[in-house]
């Protein structure tokens, strides 16, 4: 094990409160994590690509041997579990989906909600990743530009949780 775990969080980040990170995890610039994420790099190393956005209730963790690698213009939605994993740039990861170790999702695919995804499983550029042991079908144009249309959308929710304009309720 490394002696001391080194956090690095990059410029215009966006942390909920109610968000946990531990270890040596890396994040870009303009990433926003949203309430009760758990992002624990105590096993292996943990990076974040710029323009990234993890939403409520999101784990992403790690095994030895096993460090998980998120791209740039990453949407992982509400729930799901990123484990040990690579996924590249332009990626949504649907709601409750599970990435396990050794998986790699690549640039432009989308992970449907509730989706299983196999211990080092491999999809190509541009799949469409679905069900429970997840399969691939090829994206089309309408699902890869709601891929970007939800990273952008992101970056503008962040910028509004980071400008004060939302208020959020504190029991007494």
């Amino acid at each position: 094990m490394k002696p001391y775990l080194i956090m690095k969080i990059g410029k215009n980040v966006y942390i909920a409160e109610t968000a946990v990170i531990i270890g040596d995890v890396e994040i870009g610039d303009n990433v926003s994590i949203f309430d009760g994420a758990v992002i624990r790099a105590d096993m292996d190393s943990i990076k974040i690509g710029d323009n990234t956005n993890v939403q409520d209730n999101v784990t992403i963790h790690t095994d030895t041997g096993f460090p998980t690698k998120i791209g740039s213009n990453v949407s992982i939605g509400h729930n799901a579990v990123v484990h040990g994993c690579t996924v590249d740039d332009y990626v949504l990861i649907g709601m409750g989906a599970i990435l396990m170790n050794g998986s790699h999702i690549r640039t432009g695919s989308i992970v449907g909600a509730g989706a299983l995804v196999t211990q080092n499983f491999e999809s190509e550029e541009y799949s469409l990743i679905l069900g429970v042991p997840a399969k691939v079908t090829r994206i089309n144009k309408e699902q890869m530009a709601y891929v970007k249309a939800n990273a952008e959308d992101y970056l503008k929710l962040k910028d509004l949780h980071m400008s004060g304009r939302l208020e959020r309720y504190r029991p007494k």
